[in-house]
C-alpha cells in the first residue's frame, strides 16, 4: 500500500513513510543477517520523507531515521552520531515524544552514557499524555521505569 500511495503521490510524505516502516518491521522480523538487505531502500524512503515534509508525525521521519542508523551495523551505514542527531531532530517537533526520548535513552545505555539516558528516561515517565498515543505512551512509560529502576 505505501509503494502504490507513493508512486501515485510522489510528493507526499505518506507512502514513503509507511512503506520504511513497513519494510523496517519485516527486516526486524527476519533477524539482523536477512533485514541487513532493507537498510537502503528503509533510508531512501526516510530520507524522501525529510526533503519532502520533516515535520511530518511530529518528525516521525528522524526519528525513525535515528533508530535506523542506531540499528544497522556501522560497517552497513550505521552511526551512534547520525542517531543522536535524527533522535534530537524529531524532538523538536514533539519535545514530549516518549518514543524519541526512550529510543535516545536505549542509545545512550548502548554506549555507557548512564547519566544521559537517566534524563531522557526521566523524559518518558515525565512527559504530559498524549491522547492520540495512550496505549503505547503507557508502555513506554513503563519500560522506562523498569529500565530506570535497573540503573540504581
Amino acid at each position: 500500500a505505501g509503494r502504490k500511495a507513493s508512486a501515485l503521490q510522489p510528493n507526499r510524505p505518506e507512502g514513503h513513510f509507511w512503506t520504511a516502516a513497513n519494510m523496517g518491521e519485516l527486516a526486524e522480523s527476519y533477524g539482523m543477517r536477512q533485514g541487513i538487505r532493507y537498510r537502503s531502500p528503509i533510508r531512501q524512503e526516510l530520507e524522501t520523507v525529510l526533503r519532502i515534509a520533516p515535520a511530518y508525525q511530529a518528525g516521525s521521519a528522524d526519528r525513525a531515521l535515528g533508530r535506523w542508523y542506531a540499528r544497522v551495523p556501522r560497517l552497513f551505514g550505521g552511526s551512534r552520531r547520525l542517531a543522536e542527531e535524527h533522535l534530537r531532530a524529531s524532538l523538536k517537533y514533539d519535545p514530549n515524544s516518549t518514543l524519541s526520548h526512550l529510543f535516545l535513552a536505549e542509545l545512550f545505555l548502548d554506549d555507557g552514557r548512564k547519566d544521559e539516558a537517566r534524563r531522557e528516561l526521566q523524559a518518558v515517565i515525565d512527559a504530559p499524555p498524549d491522547p492520540d498515543w495512550t496505549p503505547e505512551d503507557a508502555e513506554y512509560k513503563e519500560k522506562a521505569r523498569k529500565t530506570l529502576g535497573s540503573l540504581k
